[in-house]
């Protein structure tokens, strides 16, 4: 059953607060419409491209990561939740790729995993003491890495964060990384915040 033009937009704009991260091909997918036809809903409801919808999400949370500067995060932080949990998106571009096999340097993929781990820290100083990582499957230039990072243990002075990172839902990289933090550093500057 088609929908009017009016529901679908109604649904477009409930999908996309829930879900900013949706591309146009998918959209048009889910409502059985063209790519156009998912595009001039987006111009007329004033609803930005995935590009700048995934700018706005990355700027609300870079405001909360501690560990480090906006600049030093490989890819784009989506969400984050301080000593819990975070995601990030790294589009492969051919800056990322070795020029003869189109396949992505593996160390863009473990940067991307390592400024997660350390972002997730609530601790203005967080370093990566040790990790252990696997790559799964190469990774192509065009495609989009969404890594998910999450804290499995913490205790005074050190916490260990499983990163995984997936293309679609296929699992490309994975990593077990210990972070160590200044504990005694973030103490001081919660009092000081406190004054």
């Amino acid at each position: 059953m088609k929908r009017s033009k009016k529901e679908r937009q109604s649904i477009l704009q409930e999908t996309l607060a829930s879900n900013p991260f949706m591309t146009d091909e998918e959209l048009a997918q889910r409502f059985s419409v063209s790519i156009q036809t998912v595009r001039l809903d987006r111009m007329e409801l004033a609803i930005p491209e995935l590009r700048e919808r995934i700018k706005d999400v990355a700027k609300q949370q870079l405001d909360d990561v501690r560990a480090l500067n906006p600049d030093e995060v490989i890819g784009e932080i989506v969400d984050l939740q301080l000593d819990e949990r975070a995601i990030s998106i790294l589009d492969v571009g051919n800056e990322h790729v070795f020029t003869r096999s189109g396949i992505a340097r593996g160390h863009h993929l473990f940067a991307q995993a390592n400024s997660l781990a350390v972002a997730i820290i609530d601790d203005p100083l967080a370093l990566t003491q040790s990790a252990g990582i696997r790559f799964t499957r190469q990774v192509k230039a065009g495609e989009r890495v969404i890594a998910k990072a999450r804290v499995t243990t913490s205790e005074q002075g050190r916490t260990e964060v499983q990163v995984e990172s997936y293309v679609e839902q296929e699992l490309v990289f994975s990593g077990e990384f210990v972070m160590y933090r200044d504990n005694e550093l973030g103490q001081l500057t919660k009092k000081e915040n406190e004054r």
